[in-house]
């Protein structure tokens, strides 16, 4: 499930899929006027840059709408009162699970951020809002926190280790450089030794 399908599923809102040829189809014609004809018509008005053409585009879509929309089947408005704005931002928002490490970190979008709350959980919720924002979250409270620009030096105990005894390393001419040759050599003083 999408994180759309689960926000439309708290808000009780039924997703309804194309999965006809005939709903697909009205979808791609659109987007094929659209890709064939605005660009035709963007030509003739000579557009060039993308400020004329959305000047362009606040004539052009109200002139398609009027020659190709069609009457809704029952007027009444079916949209319900948003209750509160801030749990409509929670409900669209992408949320996902991070665990919280021993020092209270997470690590997010290849970020590292310092948890400031004190909380005892091992997972925490990173929710991103359409706005851009992010919250981060855990049992519907939201957690202060911060960035970690830069990642702290690991200090080390500084240990005396025994010195490594090079160890010994067998010239050009050993046999176990070329096993072959020492076989055959060894095969030859057996023979020559019966």
């Amino acid at each position: 499930m999408s994180h759309f399908e689960k926000g439309l599923a708290v808000l009780v809102a039924e997703v309804i899929h194309a999965y006809s040829p005939q709903a697909k189809g009205r979808v791609e014609r659109l987007f094929g006027t659209f890709q064939d004809r605005v660009v035709k018509e963007m030509r003739l008005a000579e557009v060039t840059n993308i400020a004329e053409s959305n000047t362009f585009l606040d004539g052009y879509l109200p002139e398609f709408n009027r020659m190709f929309a069609r009457e809704a089947a029952q007027k009444a408005d079916f949209h319900r009162p948003v209750v509160n704005k801030r749990e409509l931002d929670t409900i669209l928002s992408i949320k996902t699970d991070r665990a919280l490490r021993n020092d209270f970190t997470i690590s997010h979008n290849k970020k590292l951020y310092q948890i400031k709350s004190n909380i005892r959980a091992k997972k925490v919720t990173v929710e991103e809002r359409t706005d851009g924002t992010m919250h981060i979250i855990h049992n519907s409270q939201k957690l202060k926190y911060q960035e970690i620009v830069t990642r702290p030096l690991k200090t080390e105990k500084l240990v005396e280790r025994p010195k490594l005894v090079t160890a010994w390393k067998p010239s050009d001419s050993h046999p176990w450089k070329n096993p072959a040759k020492a076989m055959v050599k060894e095969r030859t003083e057996l023979l020559a030794a019966s």
